[in-house]
């Protein structure tokens, strides 16, 4: 009976030796498994991390190149940089950023892309970004009309002669070219203006003013505007039925822009593809918007002519935004900082 029950026992832990024997191997191998997978999926996180880092960066970049307002710099640095050494221009154009940082308390600005939309695209810029609403007389017309109202309505049918910027584009289509603009500039002012949160409305800016087709619909459609402006002027001065702004007896008073088709032809088909606006379109830019433009022309530093307002003459509820220029031809956005 000792010898039976000691030949049990035995059996059982031999049993028991094997049994764990095979599950001890399967536990390794489990173990290895599952050390191998963290180890692969640890690399694998890290892969992917580095890989959207990576992408992240890629369109970060491509967003920044394309950008035509670049992001904020400090202003005296970009003095520094942009006008070196010792000549009379540069020693008075770093004194002016020096006047401009110490007394007028700009401590940044923002670049804006160098081509011949520049004024009008730093003005547009701060509207949208500051949230700027549409100006009254607006608010009181659909915009979308006013290329139907002048062609048909007012039978200027030399606006078929309108040039698109660099597009130089004439003939029959223009009507429905501008009308493509006045929606862009109605659709996206409305949006972004409508955009509380001050982040949200900094990142539809940065999109829209990275895309150059929808900026240049933008900027088409305030040459546009500007155009019916002096032909509703035009007509006004011509029956004397009310008086208009000084500021188109100054624009009729050139002999390049007499009247609403040579102001057309010699002025605004140029503006974006040759030209800039020059200050008296500055003044009727500011007009038409209802937003104070203050100025600082740098290479003005001395004289009355340092800080100008566009138009001079202004209501006290309209907006301010600011310019800085070297040349009257670029613009730059100064950005101030208590």
């Amino acid at each position: 009976g000792r010898h039976e029950v000691w030949s049990w026992k035995t059996a059982s832990k031999e049993s028991l030796c094997l049994m764990w024997q095979k599950v001890k191997v399967q536990l390794m191998l489990s173990m290895s498994f599952l050390t191998a997978l963290f180890w692969y999926c640890r690399r694998l996180y890290s892969f992917l991390a580095q890989l959207l880092k990576r992408w992240s960066n890629y369109l970060q970049r491509q967003l920044i190149r394309n950008l035509s307002v670049l992001p904020e710099v400090d202003l005296l640095g970009y003095s520094a940089r942009e006008w070196k050494g010792e000549t009379k221009q540069a020693k008075q154009m770093r004194e002016a950023y020096e006047e401009l940082f110490r007394s007028c308390h700009i401590k940044y600005l923002r670049q804006v892309r160098r081509d011949n939309y520049s004024v009008v695209r730093a003005v547009l810029f701060q509207i949208f970004s500051q949230g700027i609403p549409f100006p009254s007389w607006m608010k009181e017309r659909d915009i979308l009309k006013l290329p139907e109202k002048l062609l048909y309505s007012q039978g200027c049918n030399w606006i078929q002669q309108y040039s698109f910027g660099p597009e130089r584009y004439t003939g029959p289509n223009a009507f429905g070219k501008l009308r493509k603009c006045m929606e862009a500039l109605k659709t996206n002012w409305a949006e972004i203006s409508a955009t509380r949160d001050h982040e949200e409305r900094r990142s539809m800016c940065n999109t829209l003013f990275s895309d150059e087709s929808k900026e240049y619909k933008l900027y088409e459609a305030i040459k546009f505007i500007m155009l019916y402006e002096v032909v509703e002027a035009y007509e006004q001065m011509k029956s004397r039925d009310e008086p208009v702004h000084n500021l188109f007896s100054l624009l009729f008073a050139r002999d390049s822009s007499s009247d609403p088709l040579s102001f057309m032809m010699n002025h605004l088909n140029s503006i974006g593809d040759s030209i800039c606006l020059d200050q008296v379109e500055l003044f009727l830019l500011g007009y038409l918007l209802e937003v104070k433009i203050r100025v600082y022309r740098l290479h003005r530093f001395n004289t009355e002519e340092f800080q100008v307002n566009y138009p001079d003459e202004y209501r006290r509820e309209w907006n301010e935004i600011f310019l800085l220029t070297e040349d009257d031809r670029y613009y730059h956005i100064p950005l101030f900082r208590t």
